[in-house]
């Protein structure tokens, strides 16, 4: 028996499509589903997938293990304490602190040639701030390190003196005028005298490891006695392991018997012989007592050495 049939053909038990709780906007998601389900299916499919899942492991990867940038420590608007770990007795009145920072993976963030200020109490108990550049990098990662020479009068040698391992040095910077940018001059020349090596120490080490930068280092280093040279092992390790890009001439006021260096004060003939002769793509700087610093500026002036040569930390 045929059924009878509704105005809109469908037979009378039939209702509408709507009716039935489908639409085409239901349908249409099933069958595309339906059709990328085929596709998956197939070789294209599964390459597909395998090329996706690649490219999402690759980029976890990068994610997990690509090199997280160092947090640096220092502020130049405040005082940032850090933890002495390790202090090393050079000589009768040189010693040499160790600074933890926060993370083993820290750094200080202190820009080539810069220096920190230092904030300590001198034997009165009064506050004393005083400049000093660390002799490590920020390749130096967890840790920096100071050179002090604490001179009997020094009212922050006084502190330094006094300071035991555990205790916290207030820090803050970075400070100082000088910039460098790996390459931008052929060579350097340094003139310095007693502690004014550390920022020449500083500077030749970030240039002569850096195996992009080719730039020359010509060092005269003065002190009074061959004891008050500072960091004399780590300077002739430079020599040693940078031959033809480091070179060092040191000179004694008080020599010892036997020495093939420098003798007296830095005189300019000594400049002529171990420092590059002027020209624009040189630059000669200079660290030390302001006597020396004043003496040192008459005598580059006389040869030819502009200012814009010259650079005093």
């Amino acid at each position: 028996m045929k059924n009878k049939s509704s105005r809109n053909g469908l037979p009378k038990n039939v209702g509408p499509l709507r009716d039935t709780g489908l639409s085409l906007a239901g349908v249409r998601p099933f069958l595309i589903n339906l059709r990328a389900m085929d596709f998956l299916a197939t070789s294209e499919g599964q390459l597909f997938v395998g090329v996706a899942v690649a490219l999402i492991a690759i980029g976890a990867a990068y994610f997990l293990l690509s090199p997280k940038k160092p947090k640096v420590c220092l502020d130049p608007e405040k005082f940032k304490e850090f933890k002495l770990v390790k202090k090393t007795q050079i000589s009768h009145n040189v010693a040499k602190f160790k600074f933890a920072l926060p993370t083993p993976t820290s750094v200080l963030g202190l820009p080539i040639g810069q220096h920190i200020s230092c904030r300590g109490r001198d034997s009165q108990g009064e506050e004393v701030i005083k400049p000093y550049t660390p002799t490590t990098l920020d390749s130096d990662v967890g840790y920096f390190e100071l050179v002090i020479k604490m001179y009997p009068q020094g009212r922050m040698s006084h502190h330094f003196r006094e300071m035991r391992e555990g205790d916290y040095l207030s820090v803050k910077g970075p400070k100082g005028r000088f910039k460098y940018q790996p390459g931008q001059k052929r060579a350097f020349g340094m003139l310095a005298g007693g502690s004014g090596i550390t920022p020449m120490f500083q500077v030749a080490r970030a240039i002569l490891e850096n195996p992009n930068d080719h730039t020359k280092v010509h060092l005269i280093y003065a002190n009074v006695t061959y004891e008050d040279i500072l960091l004399k092992d780590e300077i002739d390790s430079l020599a040693k392991n940078y031959p033809g890009r480091f070179y060092v001439y040191y000179v004694l006021n008080q020599p010892l018997e036997v020495w093939n260096g420098g003798v007296g004060f830095v005189s300019k003939e000594m400049i002529q012989a171990h420092c590059p002769a002027p020209s624009s793509d040189i630059q000669i700087l200079r660290c030390g007592p302001p006597p020396m610093n004043k003496a040192m500026a008459g005598h580059l002036e006389a040869l030819g050495y502009s200012a814009e040569m010259q650079f005093q930390f």
